[in-house]
């Protein structure tokens, strides 16, 4: 039996039409990140990554939620992350969050209501807004707290987007199974 519990009108909305949510758009500087930006005297872009993030966004993956990432920064260093895990669904650099997150959905041909996301400020409110389910890290502006349907106990960088995995995960009904995959040994067997 999991540890792990959400509230259950959290969980209901978080399934959106029933089914889980199929989509799940994140963005980096203070969800994946603590949100700091250590600039180098190069100009480089150093930024650091919570490994229970990494591991929440290779979840939704193994559960077919496809993860995407929005962000209105472009680094190195994200670009390495975010090979790191193995994501295929990318925008760097994007002005205009709400036109490269339609693009993605439209390419995937997934719906806003099949779509979760997560975000901290003002950049990322037309994508909660139109999101079945909407997430904010405690650390976001108050604006973006007043969307979303899930504040995390964890800021971002710190575990804030694993919180965020974890709920859809529950709500679709992949999270027990993907948790007893990973705890079974030769010897449950």
């Amino acid at each position: 039996m999991p540890a792990l519990s959400f509230a259950p009108e959290q969980l209901l909305k978080a399934q959106g039409r029933g089914l889980g949510m199929r989509c799940a758009m994140f963005d980096v500087d203070g969800v994946l990140t603590d949100g700091r930006l250590y600039i180098g005297e190069q100009g480089e872009t150093v930024k650091a990554f919570h490994a229970l993030d990494g591991h929440g966004l290779k979840l939704l993956q193994q559960a077919g939620i496809v993860p995407v990432v929005i962000t209105g920064r472009d680094s190195p260093a994200v670009r390495r992350r975010i090979a790191d895990l193995g994501l295929t669904h990318a925008v760097y650099g994007a002005h205009d969050k709400l036109a490269a997150a339609q693009a993605q959905l439209d390419a995937l041909g997934i719906d806003w209501a099949d779509t979760a996301a997560i975000g901290d400020d003002w950049p990322d409110l037309p994508l909660l807004r139109r999101a079945g389910f909407a997430c904010a890290s405690p650390n976001a502006h108050a604006e973006v707290l007043a969307v979303a349907h899930h504040v995390t106990a964890r800021p971002g960088g710190h575990g804030a987007a694993r919180e965020f995995c974890d709920l859809l995960l529950i709500a679709g009904g992949h999270y027990a199974r993907l948790l007893a995959a990973q705890t079974a040994t030769l010897d449950a067997r």
